[in-house]
């Protein structure tokens, strides 16, 4: 039997993920052989330019799927948040395994929460999202552009080059490093990224053994979740590039799901929510994405 390939990133938190994905692989086919394919990215290559100017979630994607499409993988393990929603020829998100922590958090020098950051603290993120935020919450703070993987962001901070950070829980927690954390944000307040938390684990359509065998890797209400999430996404369009957030959950057959919208880094976020069907879950997620997106453009309260 030949052995399943996974393609991933070769950073620290890339490399987490998809050895934990090969390791339930194993443990649900156990005598499958699994190795790991590691892949450059242009978002590993270029760590000083802005991922806005980049272009974004792509920048983290592209190449890792493209092992996929010419054959030198059959799986590939990505951070839910960075795969753009637009579809890819030929590809398929084929399990979401049981989602992480989506909420984000601060890292800031002294032990601090955000509201004891002194006037002008100088806070790190690359996201417009959490810059939104923050300035909706802190506008006192000086946000400042911060690239890097986990562990270099983190030394940033310990380094004094800035007062904080912002980072998602869930790669601190993969890494270990979760108890560094000096805030928590509540995700239906400081929503988080559509899919932050979740990993997609990604095949080629038409290879059905391996869609088979990560059959037993989906987590039936971290995929409704973030289809939701993505759906929201998707409605804003490919182009989209404003301060975006969602968050769903799942109670049995019912779906909820809460958007945010801003129209610039210094506009007031907006806020929408959506109930439906779990069966339901894109749509609803489109929907509200539509309906907050026309709110935010008009000026009116989603």
């Amino acid at each position: 039997m030949a052995a399943l390939r996974i393609a991933t990133r070769g950073s620290r938190l890339a490399l987490v993920q998809a050895t934990t994905v090969a390791e339930r692989l194993r443990d649900a086919h156990p005598n499958l052989e699994v190795e790991l394919v590691e892949v450059s990215t242009e978002g590993d290559q270029d760590r000083s330019t802005p991922l806005s100017v980049l272009g974004g979630r792509g920048v983290f994607v592209e190449a890792v799927e493209e092992a996929l499409l010419d054959g030198r993988a059959d799986v590939a393990v990505h951070s839910l948040k960075d795969v753009p929603t637009e579809a890819v020829p030929g590809l398929v998100i084929a399990a979401v395994p049981e989602r992480a922590d989506p909420r984000d958090v601060l890292v800031a020098s002294e032990g601090r929460p955000l509201a004891a950051l002194p006037k002008g603290a100088r806070v790190g993120t690359s996201s417009r999202r959490r810059v939104a935020l923050l300035r909706a919450l802190r506008p006192d703070l000086e946000i400042a552009e911060i690239r890097g993987n986990v562990d270099t962001r983190l030394a940033k901070v310990a380094g004094g080059d800035y007062d904080g950070a912002i980072l998602a829980a869930a790669g601190l927690e993969r890494l270990g490093r979760l108890g560094e954390a000096t805030q928590l944000f509540d995700a239906m307040q400081f929503l988080p990224a559509p899919g932050q938390g979740a990993l997609g684990i990604q095949c080629r359509d038409d290879d059905a053994t391996t869609l088979g065998r990560l059959a037993a890797l989906d987590d039936p209400d971290a995929h409704a979740a973030t289809d939701a999430e993505r759906g929201f996404l998707e409605a804003l369009g490919a182009g989209c590039s404003l301060p975006v957030g969602a968050y769903a959950t799942v109670d049995g057959a019912l779906l909820s799901v809460r958007g945010m919208l801003a129209a610039s880094d210094d506009a007031m976020p907006d806020f929408g929510d959506a109930t439906g069907p779990t069966i339901d879950a894109a749509a609803i997620g489109r929907a509200l994405g539509e309906r907050l997106q026309a709110a935010v453009a008009s000026g009116a309260s989603a």
